[in-house]
């Protein structure tokens, strides 16, 4: 399974805009930060914000925000989201395939496939940006540590 250029950016915008908050980003220091086009990214932006996971906001001082709290946004339901085409192989869509109805080939991907999704739905973006691992991605991205509240240790 390989995600497209466009899924990596959607992930990482939404890494990079929740590592900031409550603080507004911008097209231009996300594109900056990853080394990415910025027309690419504004198309990027223009989806999550239609699918309600980013609010832009125009005019002098506007910028980008989460529009959910991170433990909402799922990393699964992002990729169903963002990317075209899950079909592994031509069978999946409209292609058609000579061995299509007795393959087994088919049944397995299936399967594959919605192990991997299965998996990312267990992540939500409040898990990318927690712990250590989210202050490290917030140094490499020049941002402060993120204000994302760490879990309260469960009662004893």
């Amino acid at each position: 399974m390989r995600l497209t250029r466009y899924t990596d950016y959607a992930l990482r915008t939404l890494i990079y805009v929740g590592l900031r908050e409550p603080k507004q980003s911008s097209i231009a220091e996300i594109a900056r930060a990853y080394g990415i086009s910025e027309s690419h990214l504004t198309k990027v932006v223009h989806q999550l914000g239609r699918l309600g996971l980013i609010q832009t906001i125009r005019g002098r001082g506007g910028g980008l925000r989460l529009a959910k709290p991170p433990a909402e946004i799922v990393v699964g339901a992002v990729v169903r989201e963002t990317e075209d085409d899950l079909a592994l192989v031509e069978c999946f869509s409209a292609g058609s395939c000579a061995i299509t109805a007795p393959c087994r080939l088919r049944r397995a991907l299936g399967e594959a496939l919605a192990a991997f999704l299965a998996v990312l739905d267990r992540y939500t973006l409040a898990d990318l940006l927690g712990g250590a691992e989210g202050d490290e991605i917030a140094r490499l991205l020049g941002l402060s540590p993120p204000a994302v509240p760490a879990e309260a240790p469960a009662p004893e």
